[in-house]
């Protein structure tokens, strides 16, 4: 997770985050996706591959959406969670699939940082340069500027990872006032010293209008962005419910459904 501190000079001390609890409904339909979930290696080569339980479809998006570039990112086989200098993340029981993207070799890709980099990857891929911008906790604006070349692109998320943070983040999205109305892109965000940040990577609803989500983070140290299980409910895991419960169990951290936040 990222938790990051800012002082009134350029400098950033990193804290750890911990681990909470919370429960909700049982579905048993959704014993495929299980039976993968403990496999060593991952069968779904995209986001939009993981099965769905009985019922549930996602909605048809625009190819142009965030929701569609989430849904279209790449899984990797292997699902074994790797930090930023190569060594096996401790924890290895909190992913169900790793998204197909560096961590890098620094410490820097932590939580509220991973969410930055799909948002900017996605603004990057759509040739939306200008809407590249991020903020630190003084406000200061860092905006990705010319030339806008993977080089300098990858250079631009460096900087903003060593400046920006959950404390930031949550300050530069807005709050989601019903929680049922959650989509791809939105982001469970809990803004502190420390903090955490999640982002909602796929969403799915049924004829009776429930709706189910996946969840995925990068965490601290610096690691492989996962799609995380659901300790809450391991029939309907990877998947997360949209319901009357208050409390959001993630495998290393609870949120509160009042945390949802949206770009």
């Amino acid at each position: 997770m990222k938790c990051k501190i800012f002082i009134t000079v350029p400098f950033l001390l990193s804290l750890y985050c911990k681990n909470n609890a919370g429960s909700t409904i049982s579905r048993n339909n959704n014993r495929n996706v299980m039976m993968e979930s403990n496999a060593y290696d991952n069968l779904f080569n995209q986001i939009k591959r993981i099965p769905l339980p009985t019922g549930f479809i996602r909605e048809i998006s625009d190819s142009a959406s965030f929701t569609s570039y989430l849904r279209n990112i790449r899984l990797k086989k292997n699902k074994t969670v790797y930090l930023y200098n190569g060594q096996q993340k401790f924890n290895q029981s909190a992913q169900f699939a790793l998204l197909d993207i560096s961590v890098g070799n620094k410490d820097l890709q932590q939580c509220a940082d991973a969410v930055m980099r799909l948002r900017a990857e996605y603004l990057f891929t759509q040739k939306k340069f200008d809407r590249i911008i991020f903020f630190d906790n003084n406000k200061t604006a860092y905006k990705f500027l010319p030339p806008y070349n993977s080089n300098n692109f990858s250079n631009y998320l460096n900087r903003v990872f060593g400046m920006c943070g959950t404390a930031s983040l949550s300050k530069q999205l807005y709050p989601v006032a019903r929680f049922a109305t959650i989509q791809p892109g939105d982001v469970l965000i809990r803004g502190g010293f420390p903090g955490h940040a999640v982002i909602v990577i796929d969403v799915a609803v049924n004829a009776s209008g429930e709706k189910i989500y996946l969840l995925a983070q990068s965490y601290m140290p610096a690691q492989d962005i996962h799609v995380l299980k659901n300790p809450m409910n391991e029939n309907l895991s990877p998947w997360y419910e949209v319901n009357e419960n208050h409390i959001i169990q993630t495998p290393e951290f609870t949120f509160t459904n009042n945390e949802l936040k949206r770009w």
